[in-house]
């Protein structure tokens, strides 16, 4: 899987590099946003910009790494979605409880950074 990490003003990016993001990719996805939240990371973005697709499996993941930063005492919040992502999120009602911004600098700005 295309992914990489990045902190910027005490907030972790995971850019994902994937057209794509689906079930076979999410383990590996889950695994990173995951081990940053068990590190103490309380601000995590991902930026989902060159994704044109997702599944409910990745919907569901995305709500299950939502609740575990919450649960840690962070947050986790989307930047980059594009239309069909975004139609996913308000079908599934993932975007009423994850924020999505329309880009990374939104996004960091909204962490207070």
């Amino acid at each position: 899987m295309n992914l990489s990490t990045d902190n910027a003003q005490g907030v972790a990016i995971v850019r994902v590099a994937e057209s794509r993001l689906m079930y076979p990719l999410l383990s590996e996805f889950s695994s990173a946003i995951a081990s940053l939240i068990a590190a103490g990371q309380k601000k995590i973005l991902v930026d989902l910009s060159p994704v044109g697709y997702v599944d409910s499996a990745t919907i569901g993941c995305l709500m299950d790494l939502y609740r575990q930063a919450n649960a840690a005492g962070g947050t986790l919040k989307l930047s980059g979605v594009q239309r069909r992502v975004e139609t996913m999120l308000t079908m599934t009602g993932a975007q009423n409880f994850i924020e999505v911004h329309p880009d990374e600098g939104n996004a960091l700005k909204s962490f207070g950074a």
